[in-house]
């Protein structure tokens, strides 16, 4: 049976290695401890079906909108506590050390080396101006990692006014790599003295090319992956600048709307780091039978959480 439209699976997507690990650390744990208390200070990582499936292991996510880390750590009172991959500050480890609580540390080791690049300019007594989202618990680590040092730079608003000698610059490893370059370029004009990092992880980087190198005939993009994550958002940002006609954004194959498909003639699939192969493999095998009979029904390709 001939095709109704084209489906192109665009790789790399899914699970980065940072993802994978935190994961893999918190199912671990609960092997390793399981009649112990074990919690999450915030979302293991930005995908609500990863949350669902972690509270099948009896590990719960302590996660409030408005709240920062700090606030949620007085919410633990026993137990082990699991740190996301969006890095920690030493400020909320050694709250968490000095109350009892057993910690784990699943920080993504490019957020991490991020981290240790900001201490040491920081230690040579640089001011450091960060390209980051505020409220990103990413951002929210790095920016308590000193007091008055670090300034954040947001995206689409006023470059912040420094008189230093010493600047240095980095960014938030999820960003849009469009965002990250335009803003250093800014930032290097108005401080020509400034060292710059561009820090965007390679997942984040590889993802964003793989849509950038797609062919121009493709007028539509399936991006699988949690509303809340940022770099899953990004894809969305990039297949923009690509110019894709047709950009549909889902959290899981419950959220596709197939008629939206209807409307392309050669259908890109993605997906951010943090989305589970279970819920990019429900997506691909529907789209690719519904291109080729629009009567499916997608309970038909559901599938029992696991990660």
């Amino acid at each position: 049976m001939k095709n109704r439209f084209k489906v192109i699976d665009v790789n790399p997507r899914g699970f980065c290695k940072g993802v994978y690990n935190a994961i893999e650390l918190a199912k671990k744990a609960r092997l390793e401890h399981p009649n112990d208390k074990i919690s999450i200070l915030g979302e293991l990582v930005h995908n609500k079906d990863v949350t669902s499936a972690l509270s099948l292991l009896n590990i719960e996510t302590i996660e409030s909108k408005g709240k920062t880390r700090l606030e949620l750590l007085d919410e633990i009172q026993e137990g082990f506590i699991i740190f996301s991959a969006h890095g920690v500050s030493p400020l909320i480890e050694n709250k968490a050390k000095s109350r009892g609580l057993q910690t784990i540390n699943a920080s993504c080791v490019d957020v991490l080396v991020t981290q240790d690049l900001i201490k040491k300019y920081i230690e040579q007594n640089y001011d450091i101006l960060y390209i980051g989202q505020k409220g990103h618990p990413e951002a929210e680590a790095v920016l308590e990692l000193h007091d008055t040092k670090i300034k954040l730079v947001e995206i689409g608003h006023p470059l912040p006014n420094i008189d230093s000698s010493l600047i240095f610059v980095t960014n938030q490893t999820t960003m849009s790599i469009f965002d990250i370059q335009a803003t250093l370029n800014q930032l290097s004009l108005k401080y020509p003295h400034a060292i710059l990092s561009n820090e965007t992880c390679s997942a984040t980087r590889l993802r964003q090319e793989a849509i950038l190198k797609l062919p121009d005939d493709v007028d539509g993009i399936v991006i699988i992956g949690d509303h809340q994550s940022n770099n899953t958002k990004m894809l969305g940002k990039i297949a923009q600048n690509k110019q894709i006609k047709n950009i549909i954004s889902i959290q899981n194959l419950i959220e596709l709307d197939p008629s939206l498909l209807d409307q392309c003639h050669e259908v890109a699939i993605t997906a951010g780091a943090s989305t589970p192969k279970f819920i990019i493999d429900a997506v691909v095998n529907f789209i690719k039978a519904y291109s080729q009979d629009e009567t499916i029904q997608k309970e038909d390709y559901l599938i029992n959480p696991f990660i």
